[in-house]
């Protein structure tokens, strides 16, 4: 018939249960190395050129000339750098025609005389001390931690194009048949430096380790624009 199986001694045969068992260990992921932040320098020029334009406007409106010094708000304290009575710029600035003679937003100047230069001058020039300190303040806070991230030559296009956009708004909105006014601030370039900000919160969201601080970042300057606009209104009432 058939061939008997092999007997297996059961008696000689050994386990080693002491053996380690060695595990191989699955390959290290890999996660590329952040990338490194851009060198903030733009953002504090516009801000040094902003504040340089301001003084200059003041070295130039040189209100204890113009109006008295008894009239000026710190005078003799400030000089000609004083401000005007607080009734006539109640923002610690100059006089609307010195801001209108150094490139104030002026509708009937852009439309009548093509002084296109205007939509782009206008975002240099701040009315007082209240407005360029809002202004300021929402600048360094968001400016410097976006050039940070993107660079700067995508928040200086950023920062100019929305400045432009802004003064064309505002060019629409004014009516110097009704009131006689200008146009100053670099509110509309801010605006879309917070825009940016905001896209970039929600777009990363979930990698936020502190989604409280970061939240404040967007609006803690938001409330300075807000409460700036607010005071305008309440001011020219």
């Amino acid at each position: 018939m058939g061939k008997r199986p092999p007997s297996v001694d059961m008696e000689s045969m050994s386990y080693n249960i002491h053996k380690p068992i060695t595990i191989v260990p699955p390959p290290p992921s890999y996660y590329p190395p952040p990338p490194k932040p851009w060198f903030p320098w733009l953002v504090p020029l516009i801000f040094l050129v902003n504040v340089g334009m301001f003084i200059f406007t003041l070295y130039k409106n040189n209100c204890p000339a113009i109006t008295g010094g008894n009239r000026c708000l710190l005078y003799p304290e400030l000089g000609r750098f004083s401000f005007q009575p607080f009734h006539e710029n109640p923002l610690l600035g100059p006089t609307i025609s010195i801001l209108r003679r150094y490139g104030a937003l002026d509708k009937e100047a852009v439309v009548e005389r093509g002084e296109g230069w205007r939509l782009v001058s206008c975002t240099w020039l701040h009315a007082g001390v209240i407005h360029l300190l809002a202004n300021m303040l929402s600048l360094l806070f968001i400016g410097v931690r976006l050039e940070q991230e993107f660079g700067f030559l995508k928040i200086g296009c950023l920062y100019v194009l929305s400045g432009f956009g802004g003064s064309l708004l505002s060019s629409i909105s004014l009516n110097p048949a009704e009131n006689p006014t200008i146009s100053v601030g670099a509110s509309g370039a801010l605006f879309g430096l917070l825009g940016a900000m905001l896209s970039e919160l929600i777009t990363n969201w979930t990698i936020y380790a502190n989604k409280s601080v970061s939240s404040h970042t967007l609006t803690i300057p938001l409330t300075s624009e807000v409460s700036f606009r607010v005071f305008s209104l309440v001011s020219s009432s």
